[in-house]
């Protein structure tokens, strides 16, 4: 709380903000799902194994008392010792925040906090401390972007065999045309980075599969591009031109979002630095405990290239739609291409290109601002790369202390110690999904409120809500 912006926070209580809505409809939602899963789970386990059907009946109790303590607005209880160090430091902002109500409390506190205690309960279990409540829905989604997927892999291997053949993709070999060609190829993976958060899980989890469909593939990024309220991509992409004619070596950090289709497309874009030589080294940043029922988390790296490593076992079961068919089987060639993917990727991080390094920071309950004082370990260590892309809408939230700034305010102002001078050049990639936005033209906030749905004089910020707009926008702390 020391550390963050002094500027106020976006409240559950205010029903302008989408805070609002959260607390009061879309947290219980999560929770019912998250009931649901156990109780499946529950079901799912012998019956002999009496102990763990029990320690799963009374997860599905305390979650159902968590609901229960939300819906009927009380009182934000102090987490329970679970034998990880950050049980302390969450109690200690909540009493700080004078135990507040679930409706009347600051919405990024809250929000961690809900993620945080959930976890809290399986860690707490004898049965159950490894278990994902949102692995089985993070699947399900993946499963379901199979056309977008199949398109990627085949786009991915093309472009790896020509890399390797030391083939252009352009008829000229003249340097300008070549980097040129390059330039439209890494701002390409990046928006298709930037929209594949339309499955973001903890929003969208009423989508068909036929909606999922529509959200991804080549027409949809196409026609999502006017969307693009800022796009810093042919800045971030010069950056690492830059050091690639410098012939230095060149690492790039993901802070990580979802996983599921979203993991896929990090993948996508991160082999395609490593095989272009825009980077020497990617390293990956995923969440320690499931979060924000998406995010990722070590094991969904395993469960992805697992799918990679035998896709037709994965793609030609149920994938669970409302569509009384059987699934199609995959073709030959889509399983190789597949494949290829998995045996692209298993070389990268086997070589050490491709590493995965989770941190209990990114579950801590605060902004990003905290960081030098909290994390000293984990700036220095972003310090190290050329370019550290963030992820998705929580990521911007904690980037910018989940702040009401004025949405002229600049990107690099709202960073804070992240800012300028910090030694971290910060890339966001964000498709909308909550009130906090920065770095617009002046006029730009008023024109879209009054866009159909954009919120108009309610004095809701409610364009910035659905995920349609995305802000691309880099901060070179380097200098």
């Amino acid at each position: 709380m020391d550390f963050d912006p002094k500027i106020a926070k976006f409240q559950t209580s205010d029903p302008t903000s989408f805070a609002y809505i959260t607390v009061r409809k879309r947290w219980p939602n999560i929770l019912t799902g998250a009931i649901d899963d156990v109780h499946r789970a529950v079901g799912e386990v012998e019956a002999s194994n009496n102990d763990k059907i029990k320690d799963g009946k009374s997860i599905v109790e305390q979650l159902a008392k968590l609901k229960y303590e939300l819906q009927h607005n009380r009182q934000l209880s102090r987490l329970e010792d679970d034998d990880e160090a950050d049980v302390e430091s969450y109690n200690a902002e909540l009493k700080a925040r004078g135990d507040p109500t679930w409706h009347n409390v600051e919405w990024l506190y809250s929000e961690c906090y809900l993620y945080r205690r959930i976890s809290s309960l399986f860690r707490r279990s004898k049965h159950w401390k490894s278990y994902d409540v949102f692995g089985r829905q993070k699947m399900s989604t993946f499963k379901s972007s199979r056309p977008a997927v199949l398109e990627l892999a085949t786009k991915y291997k093309a472009i790896v065999e020509q890399t390797r053949q030391k083939s252009t993709i352009v008829s000229s070999n003249e340097p300008t045309e070549i980097e040129e060609a390059e330039k439209v190829l890494f701002m390409e993976m990046c928006e298709i980075c930037l929209w594949g958060n339309a499955t973001d899980l903890s929003l969208l989890t009423s989508l068909s599969y036929e909606d999922i469909q529509k959200l991804q593939g080549a027409n949809a990024r196409k026609e999502s591009e006017k969307n693009i309220l800022v796009n810093d991509l042919p800045a971030a992409f010069a950056t690492l031109q830059k050091a690639k004619k410098a012939g230095r070596k060149s690492r790039v950090s993901i802070v990580l979002d979802n996983a599921g289709f979203e993991l896929f497309v990090d993948l996508i874009l991160a082999g395609f630095l490593l095989t272009g030589g825009l980077a020497s080294e990617v390293i990956l940043h995923p969440k320690s405990i499931p979060w924000f029922v998406s995010d990722v988390v070590p094991k969904d790296f395993v469960d992805l290239l697992n799918v990679m490593a035998d896709p037709q076992a994965f793609y030609a079961t149920d994938i669970g739609t409302s569509s009384d068919t059987t699934p199609m089987p995959l073709m030959e060639e889509e399983v190789g291409n597949l494949r290829f993917l998995f045996d692209n990727w298993s070389n990268l991080h086997r070589e050490g290109k491709l590493l995965l390094r989770p941190s209990r920071f990114w579950t801590h309950p605060g902004s990003f601002w905290r960081m030098p004082h909290t994390a000293p370990e984990v700036l220095e260590d972003l310090k190290e790369s050329e370019l550290v892309i963030f992820k998705g809408d929580l990521n911007y939230r904690k980037l910018t202390g989940d702040a009401a700034w004025d949405p002229t305010a600049p990107f690099a102002d709202s960073l804070g110690p992240l800012g300028k001078g910090s030694g971290v050049r910060s890339l966001a990639l964000r498709t909308c999904k909550a009130d906090v936005v920065v770095g617009l033209p002046p006029g730009r906030d008023e024109e879209l409120r009054h866009t159909e749905g954009g919120g108009g004089d309610s004095g809701a910020r409610k364009w910035a809500w659905s995920g349609k707009w995305a802000l691309v926008q880099l901060c070179d702390g380097k200098i």
